[in-house]
């Protein structure tokens, strides 16, 4: 109130309405990861958490995609009279040409498969959204846990991320994998509580029998149980059509020039002693040795496409190597979908998952209840193809599968919403008077929110109170010693929705009745 000194009138303001709670971002993940470069107009953003909202913003501040090359071998048969070798792994067969198998790889230089920027297309295509990016080195740089570590420790001064996601860790070893979903658990479920990390499978491609030495028994092995009601974990990997014919970078540079030679001269030695064979032209080999003529490198890759079906061959290998990719990014964006269309209180399931061709492995229902339902409780949710309905996300829960709180991805996300949306608010009441006023002040204020949780469906009840609670005052959560000790104390109860997960329809028969 204004000071009262001459005569006159004055104006005196109040407040009819309390503050109002602001709903925070539920669907803002940052990626940490590898690019092709960091920078903004001259300006590093190496190791700077970076917000984008488009794959264009992507590509102008963090560059295109990594130069594998890969290599074409022939798979040497053993020797009739050779001893017996212990079991290895066999190269997995490309293609064939006369009666001589080979096999693709990728180089030692690229085969570290930089993963971020294939990621970040399919989280575009699923649905992503606003999100940060977290660029810890370039392609020239190999791929170290601790420098993604690091880039999980940036996170820390930002606030509004709500998911991490850390598709390149699978490209390092094991120990080195686990070490880096360790570190997203910790950051997430003890530093801020405020976010969720979506992890992958180590190997998650890999055909899966249970047993002690499959990639799900491993991963379970090697999570641990800190904080795993902030993670949660998605089978198998993915086959994408992110990488297509008519890209740009998709051509025979992606191959060892020696080794392409090579495969050409043995096609064109092979086709000569066919009946009808038609060689390759002469001078698209001697067009291979010199590949450094750049002005006529498409004419050249369209000349391959055309008169070359071992090429052809050769370049659906290279497509389906780089189109295995880790389901994490692609389930950032389903989240960031869901939210945006039903809310962070609706479970990621039952969702169709876009630029996907299938699962590299076909999980049966037996074996997704391995999977759910697991005796350490670390469910793992299937990614399962459906004849008819293509390929979905089957499965909503958290590493913690045995909690009754933390079962479910979107319970745990939803508090988090809530716990968030109310600290913010919280906060203009710091070093009020903690007196009955205030203390009602902000009961109301976090009541008109959730009441408006409640009306959109993120809590469950048929009235408000059946839904929620909200306590806050002396002799009700407060002490004598709580007040003066400055101590302000607000206890909030909600009933969460959580997802019907199993539904059970009973049939009986009954006597006739007309």
């Amino acid at each position: 109130m204004a000071v009262i000194k001459p005569p006159g009138v004055y104006i005196v303001e109040k407040d009819a309405f309390p503050n109002s709670v602001v709903e925070v971002a539920t669907a803002v993940p940052a990626f940490i990861g590898y690019t092709e470069k960091a920078d903004d107009k001259g300006k590093s953003l190496k190791n700077v958490p970076w917000r984008i909202s488009s794959r264009a913003e992507f590509l102008t501040y963090f560059g295109g995609s990594p130069k594998a090359t890969f290599n074409v071998k022939p798979i040497e048969q053993p020797a009739a009279s050779a001893p017996a070798q212990p079991a290895a792994r066999a190269p997995e067969k490309a293609f064939s040409l006369g009666d001589i198998d080979y096999v693709v790889t990728a180089t030692q230089k690229s085969e570290e498969r930089f993963l971020l920027y294939y990621s970040m297309l399919l989280f575009f295509q699923n649905g992503g959204g606003p999100c940060y990016i977290v660029s810890v080195g370039t392609y020239d740089e190999p791929i170290t846990a601790k420098k993604l570590t690091d880039g999980i420790t940036l996170l820390l001064k930002e606030q509004e991320p709500t998911m991490v996601v850390i598709p390149d860790a699978v490209r390092l070893d094991r120990a080195g994998c686990q070490d880096v979903q360790a570190a997203a658990l910790m950051h997430c479920g003890k530093d801020t509580q405020s976010r969720v990390v979506i992890l992958d499978i180590y190997n998650g491609f890999e055909d899966w029998h249970p047993n002690e030495e499959d990639c799900v028994t491993q991963f379970r092995n090697d999570i641990g149980t800190n904080y795993l009601d902030f993670g949660a974990a998605y089978f198998p990997w993915l086959r994408t059509s992110i990488v297509a014919d008519t890209d740009p970078d998709f051509d025979y540079s992606l191959v060892n020039s020696t080794d392409l030679t090579a495969l050409l001269t043995a096609e064109a030695v092979e086709v000569a002693q066919e009946p009808n064979g038609k060689p390759l032209r002469p001078n698209v080999i001697a067009e291979v040795k010199t590949l450094t003529e750049e002005y006529n490198a498409q004419l050249l890759h369209k000349t391959l496409v055309e008169s070359s079906p071992v090429f052809s061959k050769l370049l659906s290998e290279i497509k389906r190597q780089l189109n295995l990719l880790p389901p994490s990014a692609a389930m950032a964006g389903i989240y960031s979908m869901v939210d945006g269309t039903s809310g962070v209180w609706k479970a990621p399931a039952n969702v169709s998952l876009n630029s996907v061709i299938a699962p590299t492995v076909n999980i049966s229902p037996e074996q997704q209840q391995d999977l759910n339902v697991d005796v350490q409780g670390k469910s793992i949710n299937a990614i399962r193809l459906f004849s008819g309905e293509g390929v979905l996300v089957w499965g909503a829960r958290t590493l913690d599968g045995n909690s009754v709180d933390w079962r479910y991805i979107n319970v745990r996300r939803t508090m988090i919403m809530l716990e968030q949306s109310i600290k913010l608010a919280a906060k203009a009441y710091a070093f009020e008077p903690n007196v009955s006023t205030t203390w009602v002040t902000i009961k109301s204020m976090i009541r008109n929110f959730l009441i408006e949780i409640w009306n959109r469906g993120g809590l469950a009840g048929a009235t408000p109170d059946d839904a929620f609670a909200v306590s806050c005052g002396l002799g009700e959560t407060m002490t004598a010693d709580d007040v003066v000790e400055g101590i302000l104390r607000v206890t909030v109860l909600v009933a969460v929705t959580h997802p019907g997960e199993f539904i059970e329809i009973t049939f009986q028969q009954q006597m006739q009745n007309s």
